[in-house]
């Protein structure tokens, strides 16, 4: 399913995946649904975070 993306997915691709807009993607993981963390002044969110999180809310 999820196999053309990296470990870690960016929200550009959180987006693609969930078909989600800019500001429901970045309340998913300020609100805490999608773990994430910050490298720099980029935000990473596992890919296996975002599998559960499909997982759990299908």
């Amino acid at each position: 399913m999820l196999e053309s993306y990296s470990d870690l997915i960016t929200i550009k691709d959180l987006k693609e995946i969930l078909h989600i807009g800019k500001d429901k993607a970045y309340f998913l993981i300020h609100s805490d649904p999608i773990k994430s963390f910050n490298i720099r002044r980029n935000i990473k969110i596992p890919k296996r975070n975002v599998i559960d999180f499909i997982e759990r809310n299908c």
